[in-house]
């Protein structure tokens, strides 16, 4: 299982945090640095800077919403960045929510699944440098774009629920998930991609899991600052049914806590579950909270 980084930290202190962290990442070893899109920086732009400033670790989106962009342009920005870092690009895509879309975009969040599927038909022949060419009920392309010397990055969709799986296995190189614990992990999530992959006649799948992690002496206090920074995603509809799923009560419930073993064999967890990748966001809430989760990533690699 490869181990990397998640940005989410240093998006919210600025671009120069983010160069910062992904240099200290990939010279520490890790395999892989994630950004966010939320409401700050815009990821693929900031992968782009930090593609041309490294030379080997893994770039990856967590996750980019689709609706607000449009095939044609996501395609072109996604080519840019495996222009800029030599095709290390792992293009994470996602729904987003309907509050989101709806209430801050403008747009219709009505069938989700289907604009999923209809924007995986247009995005998949664009980044591989083929006309994209489709009339879907939400969606119409009729396009082609080229990005010289840049090849199609391995995509991933944010897929939780069965079908958005079902669609992961069948058109993408797999998912990566968030706030989904490793019960769940492994007797749904993988189960469910592996077997549409298999379906199509795909290679098995990439299974990206990003979980909050702080190795701690202070397991109690740890887990209520996690039920305090990541509240919001305990209402969220998609990650409450994961959590439901897992029979956590709250996103507090899954993060990876715990001394060094503790946490260690927490992440062990998740690689004997099928997991092929994970996204460490840290939320020590002390210097040496903060050293020793580093150390601890830094001695699985």
């Amino acid at each position: 299982m490869k181990i990397g980084i998640f940005g989410g930290a240093a998006v919210e202190q600025g671009l120069a945090a983010v160069r910062r962290a992904a240099a200290t990442a990939e010279t520490e070893g890790f395999a892989a640095f994630w950004l966010p899109q939320i409401f700050g920086l815009d990821a693929l732009a900031a992968l782009t800077l930090v593609g041309a400033e490294t030379p080997r670790i893994e770039l990856g989106t967590a996750v980019v919403p689709t609706y607000p962009r449009h095939p044609i342009t996501l395609a072109a920005q996604a080519l840019t960045v495996q222009a800029a870092s030599g095709d290390r690009l792992t293009l994470g895509i996602g729904l987003s929510h309907q509050f989101v879309i709806e209430e801050m975009f403008g747009y219709s969040f009505e069938k989700p699944a289907r604009h999923m599927d209809e924007y995986l038909k247009a995005l998949i022949p664009l980044l591989n440098g083929q006309p994209a060419d489709i009339d879907g009920e939400t969606l119409k392309v009729h396009a082609s774009i080229a990005v010289p010397e840049a090849a199609a990055p391995s995509l991933l969709i944010a897929a939780l629920g069965p079908i958005m799986l079902r669609l992961a296995g069948e058109q993408c190189d797999g998912t990566i998930t968030w706030m989904t614990g490793p019960k769940t992990v492994e007797s749904f999530t993988v189960p469910a991609i592996s077997a549409a992959a298999t379906s199509a006649g795909r290679p098995a799948p990439r299974v990206a899991v990003g979980l909050p992690i702080c190795v701690t002496d202070d397991t109690p206090g740890a887990r209520s600052r996690a039920a305090e920074i990541f509240s919001v995603y305990g209402f969220l509809p998609s990650y409450r049914a994961m959590l439901d799923r897992e029979g956590a009560e709250g996103p507090a419930d899954v993060a990876i806590v715990g001394n060094e073993a503790e946490v260690a064999a927490q992440i062990g967890r998740l690689a004997d579950a099928g997991v092929t990748d994970f996204a460490a966001a840290e939320f020590g809430g002390t210097a040496d909270e903060v050293r020793r989760t580093r150390d601890t990533l830094r001695s699985l690699l």
